[in-house]
């Protein structure tokens, strides 16, 4: 090879050689760095990623028995979700599921758009329910239950909405494959509890035509509003938390009254009783006609409600409700004159 060829390549080779030096450093001006932070550990990786899917990602080895459940939730969770689901303070979680819901996987119950939707009667897979018990609950305490008595406690919400029975053990193996009475009627048209809200998590981004001022609401219940203090205050230590006023609740003269039917769903009463027909206890029809000739039956009626009670009409109890004399007074007025 001639001296000329040589030099030639040889600089020829110097320039691809400084081409890829001006590539690799534009590509690394490209991406900015900020001189701070590192990489997640994977013991930190693995803190965050604790949720469990349909598919089997993320369950965890463990059992729990609805015996078990049951003494965990009526310590943790029935002050807020009521003795048998019905809610006292928050979303009503039983109630609403067929017998023959559990043959189709459509809870027919569900097409009533005044139903009430509980997990027992929405959710397709119980591994959902295993996996915001276990990430969310108790709502004091998140993430403080064992993965044993997630599964209890878990095993006692599918029975308290007839889907397993009491002697039942629930693990990792059954829980991805136990057939939940909606596993096929499931839709994202609208939000869990409320069938004629929006749902609850919204996937798109405003691109255009933004809105410039946004006000901070909260589907909190007025009624709950006040159960746990002012939030605002407790997360101070974390840092700033823009949030509503949660000390208070609001008054009834500033909030609209809400029609009986509302109240009915409210409160959940109608995770027992339907217009006419029993489901745990009497329907609303057979209670108007029992005390259709009782003198002073609109204020027995209304202090019942309020205070529960036992064997009137079986061995089941009814939990008292945390309502107003006001509700209490306009729900039996509307039972008595036949639930319209």
């Amino acid at each position: 090879m001639s001296s000329s060829r040589s030099r030639h390549l040889g600089r020829a080779a110097f320039a691809v050689a400084g081409l890829l030096v001006a590539v690799a450093a534009s590509a690394q001006f490209a991406v900015p760095r900020y001189g701070f932070g590192r990489a997640p550990t994977p013991a930190e990786i693995a803190a965050w990623d604790i949720d469990v899917r349909p598919d089997g990602h993320g369950v965890k080895k463990g059992r729990g028995t609805v015996q078990q459940g049951q003494v965990i939730y009526d310590a943790q969770c029935a002050s807020c979700h009521g003795t048998f689901g019905e809610s006292n303070t928050y979303m009503v979680i039983a109630g609403g599921v067929e017998p023959d819901d559990a043959k189709t996987g459509r809870a027919a119950r569900l097409r009533d758009a005044t139903a009430v939707r509980t997990v027992g009667n929405k959710l397709n897979h119980a591994s959902t329910l295993w996996d915001y018990i276990n990430r969310a609950m108790p709502w004091t305490q998140p993430q403080s239950l064992t993965v044993d008595e997630v599964y209890a406690v878990t095993a006692y919400v599918l029975n308290l909405n007839a889907i397993v029975p009491e002697d039942f053990a629930l693990d990792e193996q059954n829980l991805l494959t136990l057939p939940m009475p909606n596993r096929n009627g499931l839709t994202r048209a609208h939000g869990m509890g409320a069938p004629s809200g929006r749902p609850d998590v919204q996937g798109s981004l405003c691109m255009k035509d933004c809105a410039r001022d946004v006000t901070i609401a909260s589907s909190l219940p007025a009624y709950a509003r006040g159960a746990h203090g002012e939030l605002a205050q407790q997360m101070r230590p974390v840092g700033p938390y823009r949030a509503i006023a949660t000390g208070a609740t609001p008054s009834r003269a500033a909030a609209a009254k809400p029609a009986p039917r509302e109240l009915a769903a409210q409160f959940g009463c109608v995770a027992c009783h339907a217009p006419d027909r029993r489901i745990v206890g009497p329907g609303f029809a057979e209670i108007a006609a029992k005390y259709a000739r009782q003198a002073d039956a609109h204020s027995y009626l209304a202090g019942r409600i309020r205070s529960g009670g036992q064997g009137v009409w079986g061995a089941v109890p009814m939990p008292p409700q945390r309502l107003e004399d006001e509700d209490a007074a306009q729900l039996a007025q509307w039972i008595l004159a036949g639930s319209p």
